[in-house]
């Protein structure tokens, strides 16, 4: 699914990001919470959808991390220093991603900016970069492409044919507040907006209109407004 940087906002659901604030979310913009499902290894399988929380047509999403009453802001960016300057890059998918090498069969893709280490792309036993090599058996192939459907941030992507548009998974037009499972417990993830929503950065510039997206909600992020896993706690 192609992307593209030219976003009509007008009457539609769109984020817009706030300088050093919040994001407004516009168009009565469902809100869940999502849980990851774990293996009892701890690894990351697929995605648990709890209930919808309840929202105005529009409404404000935390974004420095000091809110008492997450997902919403409750306005602690104001005392709190929080800067939210973005450094993500506002370029598009396919300037930036990598082709690995592998099958004849699937073309995997990836760029590396978008990842937050969620960690969907690998196992104990190994991952969609080892497994590109063998990915003209079917079983590996089929693997494959549920690992990379299953990433939040989009980072990985695939096509079956050289030029042919990326295949993407069929998401709903949706914000999730997202809870990770660790070793020392649940804890609050990004924000997972999906379903092709245009977000407009604090400086009026459109980021790529993209099916998943994963928007930094702790206020730790070094790719603003991008979550890069900086939530997680250290082992």
């Amino acid at each position: 699914m192609a992307g593209t940087n030219e976003p009509n906002n007008k009457g539609k659901k769109w984020i817009q990001i706030i300088k050093n604030g919040p994001y407004v979310v516009h168009g009565d913009m469902p809100l869940v919470r999502k849980t990851q499902v774990v293996s009892e290894f701890g690894e990351p399988l697929t995605w648990s959808t709890g209930e919808r929380i309840e929202t105005g047509e529009a409404y404000d999403l935390c974004r420095c991390g000091g809110s008492k009453n997450k997902p919403f802001c409750d306005n602690s960016h104001r005392s709190n220093d929080f800067d939210g300057t973005e450094s993500a890059d506002s370029g598009m998918f396919s300037e930036r991603h990598e082709i690995f090498e592998g099958g004849t069969k699937i073309v995997v893709k990836r760029d590396y900016s978008l990842c937050m280490d969620a960690g969907y792309c690998a196992n104990r036993l190994t991952s969609v970069k080892k497994m590109v090599a063998d990915t003209d058996d079917t079983q590996v192939r089929a693997q494959v492409m549920a690992m990379i459907e299953r990433c939040p941030s989009g980072s990985y992507s695939y096509a079956i044919e050289p030029e042919g548009g990326d295949i993407e998974p069929d998401l709903p037009q949706q914000i999730a507040e997202v809870t990770e499972i660790t070793s020392q417990g649940p804890i609050n993830g990004p924000l997972w907006v999906t379903g092709n929503i245009p977000i407009q950065r604090a400086d009026g510039r459109p980021f790529e209109i993209r099916n998943r997206v994963t928007l930094c909600g702790c206020g730790l992020s070094k790719n603003m407004p991008l979550c890069d896993g900086s939530h997680r706690p250290e082992d």
